[in-house]
């Protein structure tokens, strides 16, 4: 019990020091504070839910005590919460009875934590933009205006339009970045985890991994209250980027399984990969979307993947 103690306090701490980093004003301490769940995560999933809920407290406590309430409630709805219930889904599992007569325990799908990935990442961006839209617009385009007069625009440019687009596609963006975000915090705390060899449940098949069916329907639903002006059409917007976020990354699961069979696997997958960190990365991220979105309706990796061998006879 003392050594898991120990290595709550290490792992709050080490998440601390990341979320605080940014105070330095250097850019690598903002990749820090993104991936500042990981310390936090690997405890929950190597050590358990209370090694993590003890950490996340603790790392909270330093941020109240360095910093101020709002920061330490900033940690502790983005960071703390989201790293103890993903940790939490991680080691989720069930005993369930197999053929042989062999209790088997079915562990809580991929697929499962990824949504909840994006709907954790929809509700952190929701609390940063806050319930009065207008307010959050305006000091959002102040902001603008300010970075634009440094930077300087080109001439011919409708620079109201333009703010007037950064305004209504920020809550998008950063919901995607989030959900990307959060996904690989997950992928990298088990990846270390199940390196360091406490990694209880076997590594999954991440190419397999599929959004559960009523993601697709649901999605149709929020899509219907995107149009809307308000905080009713700005949290659709959000939710709906978020969602989408999840099936360009299921859309690239897809891409890793169909091509599978090919010779050119590696110059497919290299140039996904390459394209969408570029200045033309919507076109590679919609296509991933429009990947995994046929993918949840038409099932194409049972259609076109390839085939598993038949079980072998049963002796």
């Amino acid at each position: 019990m003392i050594g898991t103690l120990l290595i709550a306090l290490a792992a709050g701490a080490a998440s601390a020091v990341m979320f605080a980093s940014t105070v330095s004003g250097v850019m690598l301490s903002l990749v820090l504070a993104l991936f500042a769940p990981v310390p936090l995560m690997v405890a929950g999933i190597a050590w358990g839910r209370l090694c993590a809920a003890i950490g996340g407290l603790f790392a909270t406590a330093c941020v109240l005590a360095v910093f101020s309430f709002s920061r330490a409630e900033i940690f502790a709805i983005s960071v703390a919460l989201p790293a103890w219930w993903l940790g939490h889904l991680v080691l989720l599992g069930r005993t369930m009875a197999g053929p042989s007569g062999q209790d088997t325990v079915e562990w809580y799908p991929p697929g499962n934590i990824l949504l909840w990935v994006a709907v954790i990442a929809g509700l952190i961006v929701a609390f940063a933009f806050g319930t009065d839209v207008s307010a959050t617009n305006q000091s959002f385009r102040r902001l603008l205006e300010r970075v634009l007069a440094r930077t300087g625009t080109p001439e011919g440019v409708d620079i109201p339009r333009l703010l007037e687009l950064l305004v209504f596609m920020a809550p998008l963006m950063v919901a995607m970045i989030m959900t990307t975000i959060l996904t690989l915090n997950v992928v990298i705390a088990a990846k270390i985890t199940a390196i360091s060899g406490r990694l209880m449940r076997p590594w999954p098949r991440l190419r397999e991994t599929k959004l559960p069916l009523m993601t697709l329907p649901a999605l149709f639903a929020i899509i219907a209250f995107c149009f809307p002006e308000g905080l009713v059409g700005l949290l659709a917007r959000i939710a709906a980027a978020a969602l989408l976020t999840a099936y360009a990354l299921t859309g690239l699961a897809v891409l890793h399984t169909l091509t599978l069979p090919m010779r050119t696997r590696p110059l497919w997958l290299g140039l996904a990969y390459a394209l969408i960190p570029t200045f033309i990365w919507p076109l590679p991220v919609l296509a991933m979307v429009a990947l995994g979105l046929a993918d949840a309706a038409f099932d194409l990796r049972h259609r076109f993947g390839p085939r598993r061998p038949p079980p072998l006879p049963v002796p």
